[in-house]
This record gives C-alpha cells, structure tokens and sequence, in this order.
C-alpha cells in the first residue's frame, strides 16, 4: 500500500485497504476558522447532540477576516467564541496566532501518520509532516463535531519524483507551479499526490509546505510526503502527542508517476485567470504591476520573507508599487521581527500587516480595484479572488514578488540574487 492508504487503514480498523473503497475513519484532529465555524456550529446545532466529542481534538482558528472587517465578521467571531467557551474548546486561538495552516504545524497537531481534517480546502498543507490531510465541507465538519469520525472513498495515488535540486532564488512554488501547469487544474482529481525524490529530501519543511499546499489547486484529495530525519527535527518540541511513521511500500501500485528535473527549472508564474496558465516568468516579464503580495499559508513563512528581504536589501519598492508582506503566524512574526527581516523590508517599502488570510481572500488588506494587477506569493488567481474580477492576478515566488516589486513589473528574481 503507499502512505495514504495505509494511514487510511489504520483509521479505519483495517488490515489494508484498496482505491475507491469507502471506508469510515477516525480523525485525530479537526479543525475550523472564523469563516467556515459559524456556519459548522450551525450545523452540529442542527444535528442535536448536546457535547462535541472531544474538545481536546478540535482546533479554532480565527484567521480569514481578523481583525474583524466588517460587522458581520465581528458576529461570526462573536459566536465561536461563545461555542469554544460552551464546548470548553482546549486549542482555540483568537486572531492572536495567524493563519490556521501555519498555527496546525507550529502547535504540533499535524504529526505523521495522524488523520487531521480541516473546514478549508488547503488543509492537504499538512501533508508534508506525513499525515493524511484534507479538507471538508462545514456540514461534514459538524458531523465530526458530533463523532470524531467520517466516512472517506480511498484515492488512488500519483508518484511524483523530484529530481536534482532547485538553484535558488528557484523556489518549491516555482515546482509546484510547473507541476500544476503539466497536470492542469483537474488532472489529479480526488487523488493522492505523494511527493518523492532527491529534490524533496533536500527541501525545507516551509518548503515542502508551499508543495502540498497547492495541490488541490490540480484537484488532490491530499499531498503527502514521507516522513523522515528533517521531519522529526521540525516536531521536535511541537508534537502534540506520540505518532507512527509510516511509508510507502516498495511495491506501492500508483495510477500515475512522473518525473521532473529541478535541475533546469526556471521561475515560473501563474498567468490570469488560472492557477494551471503556467509560463516561465522571462514569458511575462514586463507586465507592469500595480501590487505585489508575500504572505498566505502558501508563501507567508520564514524562508519566503528571508529570500524577499535578501532581493529587497539596500533597494526600494517602486513608487507605483504597494508590497504588502504578511507574516503567516505570530511565530514567523516574532522570528523574523528578531532576526532584522522585517526591519529590511519595511525599510524598502513594504507594508508589514498582521498574520491573516484578508489579502488572499480579498476581503481586506489590499483589495485590487478595477484594471488593477497584482503579483502575488499566494495559491489562487481566479477572477475577483483579491477584489475586482476587473483586476488580474499573478502567481509566482516571494523571490519573484520581491523581484517585481522594485521594478514596477514581472521580472525574473535571478536579476537581483547573487
């Protein structure tokens, strides 16, 4: 069996299991935000058990609209609060610690070999500490609410082999980007992406992140990668309790694998209106810009503000330019307060918001006007997905972004990386 089906199994009380079966699993941890809760809360109401099944087990964030943008936010804000006091909700964190797929790994609830569930689509982030991560729906997160259970069909599994070593300022959103672009947006529908090779085993954990993250951006039921020494590194201190590694066997059967070399990979962008419009960032190079955005449980992490404030030391974002930079938690917000990165990057320009999902969304924070362009560091790029469906969106690396934002157009970051 491959990783997910066996981490599938173990949930299920099963010796094996086999693609397409459905079967019904036990989660270990569960997770919603201020966005998708009120409406989970609605919804476990509705079915009427009078306790959630374990408040030791459920994680609230509050992260898409915080500070409240509205007063209808604030009421959304209002209500989980309430919810966490009623359920005494252990792990329930106000707008105090950001972004729900960067505070999951932080606190050490993503641990491999666990089934950990999210009411947000980008909880396959996870994938990359090694555990089966996806996201539901909030009624089907009620229904978790309620049991601790729900029912999955297993997903057959794409083998992606990662070859060679990407040549910064080359980034793993420049990999992921490519892979989408070659899969396109459905082609690896209600499938589990299992992310291997020499690429993979030299990449950061904030990097492997940015690669499971975006797959369901090509329709993934999960990314996943094995765990292994870097992996154990990064829990240390962090776990929430004991876990199991577990890994593919040898003789895994895959419905698809393929290779890539990093070796030759260029920056890449996401042209408008589709995540899967991939072209090398010297295609596009030109295209004048009106915004630029690092940040969101994409790219809002340590290595992705480093590399921007390496591109951006000693120069100036263009005058026609807004960088907005949003740390993705309050961790990555205080390390890279200590450590003088922030410090480079206002100083060249940049606006330092608080850790949120507000830009991203186009809630707020950076709303696009009509004919507006921006370059932005996050996962998505359909029309109106940061204000304006006038406006257009493109997709590419923080180093890309950085790159962008001094000139005043998309340009290629090996123009400013030494």
């Amino acid at each position: 069996m491959t990783i997910t089906e066996k981490i599938l199994a173990k949930a299920a009380g099963k010796k094996e299991v086999t693609p397409g079966e459905i079967i019904d699993a036990k989660v270990d941890f569960a997770m919603m935000h201020d966005l998708t809760g009120p409406l989970t809360v609605e919804s476990f109401e509705k079915i009427g058990v009078k306790k959630v099944w374990d408040p030791s087990r459920i994680v609230i964030t509050f992260d898409h609209q915080t500070p409240a943008s509205s007063i209808d936010a604030a009421k959304n804000h209002i209500l989980l609060r309430e919810f966490a006091n009623k359920h005494k909700i252990v792990h329930f964190y106000d707008m105090f610690e950001g972004i729900c797929h960067q505070v999951l790994p932080e606190k050490g609830f993503a641990l491999p070999g666990k089934v950990v569930i999210g009411a947000d689509s980008h909880t396959v982030t996870y994938g990359a500490l090694g555990c089966f991560a996806t996201g539901v729906g909030s009624t089907d997160m009620a229904a978790i609410l309620a049991t601790g259970r729900l029912w999955f069909k297993v997903p057959e599994s794409i083998k992606i082999i990662a070859r060679g070593v990407l040549k910064p300022p080359v980034m793993s959103k420049d990999l992921i980007l490519h892979i989408i672009g070659d899969f396109g947006m459905d082609g690896a529908t209600y499938q589990a992406v299992e992310f291997t090779g020499e690429c993979i085993s030299k990449m950061s954990i904030d990097g492997r992140l940015t690669l499971c993250n975006m797959v369901v951006e090509m329709g993934a039921k999960n990314g996943i990668i094995e765990p292994d020494a870097k992996t154990l590194q990064w829990l240390k201190g962090r776990a929430k309790e004991k876990f199991e590694i577990i890994k593919s066997d040898a003789d895994a059967e895959y419905k698809t694998t393929k290779e890539y070399d990093a070796n030759k990979l260029e920056p890449q962008v996401a042209c408008p209106h589709s995540v899967d419009n991939i072209k090398s960032v010297r295609e596009v190079e030109g295209e004048e810009i009106d915004q630029a955005f690092i940040g969101t449980c994409t790219n809002g992490r340590l290595e992705d503000l480093k590399i921007a404030a390496k591109i951006l030391k000693g120069k100036k974002v263009s005058k026609k330019v807004r960088l907005i930079v949003v740390p993705a938690s309050a961790e990555v917000y205080r390390e890279a307060l200590d450590s003088g990165i922030l410090k480079i990057l206002v100083n060249a320009g940049a606006l330092v918001e608080s850790p949120g999902c507000g830009a991203c969304m186009g809630c707020h924070i950076g709303v696009l006007g009509p004919g507006e362009v921006s370059i932005s560091a996050s996962n998505r790029n359909f029309k109106g997905r940061q204000g304006s469906p006038d406006s257009k969106v493109y997709l590419a690396s923080p180093a890309t972004v950085a790159a962008s934002a001094i000139t005043g157009k998309i340009t290629d970051p090996r123009d400013f990386y030494a």
